[in-house]
C-alpha cells in the first residue's frame, strides 16, 4: 500500500445516490442483480435511519485512526465516509469527535469494518453508523494508510465516489456508473412488489402467483394426507 490522500476523485450524482437511497437496500440489492452488498457483518448501531451518500474511503492500520483525521479534511457535503483497515481490526478507531466534525462537513453517516465507540453519544447526534464491532479500546495515530483509494469490503471493490447505501438491512455499493440504472430497476421491482403486495392482501398465494405449484411438482413434491404419509413411512 503506497502512502496516499487523493483529494479530487469523480463521485457518483448525488441527487440521484439520495433518490436511490429511498429505495432502500434490499430493494436496490435485488433490481441490481443481488450484487454489491457488503455482508451480514456490518450493522447499524440505531434503528430506523437511512442513508446515501458518495463514498469517501479510508485505508488504516489495526489500532490506528490517522488516516481517519487525513480523510475528513476531504469530506464534503453528502459523502460516507468507508474505513477498513490493512487486517482485521475491532479497536474503537472512531467516536462522537469524529462524528461532530462530519456532521460539521454534511457527512451523511459512517460504515467501517471496525470498532466504533461513544454509541450513546453518536446516537445522540443522531450520526448514522454501521460497524463490524462496538469497542472502547482506542487507537494510536502513527502510521501513514491511504485516503479516496479503493478498499475492499465482504468481497466488494469500493471505490471513491461510488455510492453506499445504508439501513436496517445493511450496507450496498452501487458503482457510480450504475446508479441510474439502479434507479430504473428499483422502480421497477418496487411497481412488481406492490402489485404482489395487493394480490397477497386479497389472498392468493405465492404458489400460484410465481407458478410454484409446478415447480414443486417437477422437482418431486407430492401431497399426501397424513394418513397417506404414516403409510409410507411404515
Amino acid at each position: 500500500m503506497k502512502p496516499v490522500i487523493v483529494t479530487d476523485p469523480p463521485r457518483a450524482d448525488l441527487e440521484e445516490v439520495t433518490r436511490l437511497a429511498d429505495y432502500g437496500v434490499a430493494t436496490v440489492h435485488e433490481a441490481l442483480g443481488r450484487s454489491g452488498l457488503l455482508g451480514s457483518g456490518l450493522r447499524p448501531i440505531q434503528d430506523g435511519a437511512r442513508v446515501g451518500g458518495t463514498a469517501v474511503t479510508a485505508l488504516c492500520w489495526p489500532g490506528d485512526n490517522l488516516m481517519i483525521h487525513a480523510a475528513v479534511e476531504q469530506c464534503r457535503e453528502g459523502d460516507v465516509l468507508v474505513v477498513t483497515t490493512t487486517s482485521p481490526c475491532t479497536d474503537g478507531l472512531f467516536g462522537e469527535l469524529f462524528a461532530t466534525a462530519l456532521r460539521h462537513r454534511g457527512v451523511r453517516g459512517l460504515v467501517t469494518t471496525t470498532g466504533v465507540r461513544d454509541v450513546t453519544d453518536l446516537r445522540a447526534l443522531g450520526f448514522p453508523v454501521w460497524s463490524a464491532a462496538i469497542s472502547a479500546q482506542g487507537t494510536v495515530k502513527a502510521t501513514a494508510g491511504a485516503v479516496n483509494v479503493p478498499v475492499a469490503i465482504g468481497g466488494q471493490l469500493i471505490r471513491p465516489g461510488d455510492a453506499i447505501l445504508a439501513d436496517d438491512d445493511g450496507v450496498l455499493r452501487v458503482r457510480r456508473e450504475d446508479v441510474r440504472k439502479g434507479l430504473e430497476a428499483a422502480k421497477a421491482r418496487l411497481e412488481k412488489e406492490a402489485a404482489a403486495r395487493e394480490a397477497f392482501a386479497t389472498g392468493q398465494l405465492g404458489l400460484d402467483r410465481y407458478g410454484l405449484r409446478e415447480k414443486l411438482a417437477a422437482l418431486g413434491v407430492r401431497y399426501l394426507t397424513a394418513e397417506e404419509y404414516e403409510k409410507e413411512q411404515a
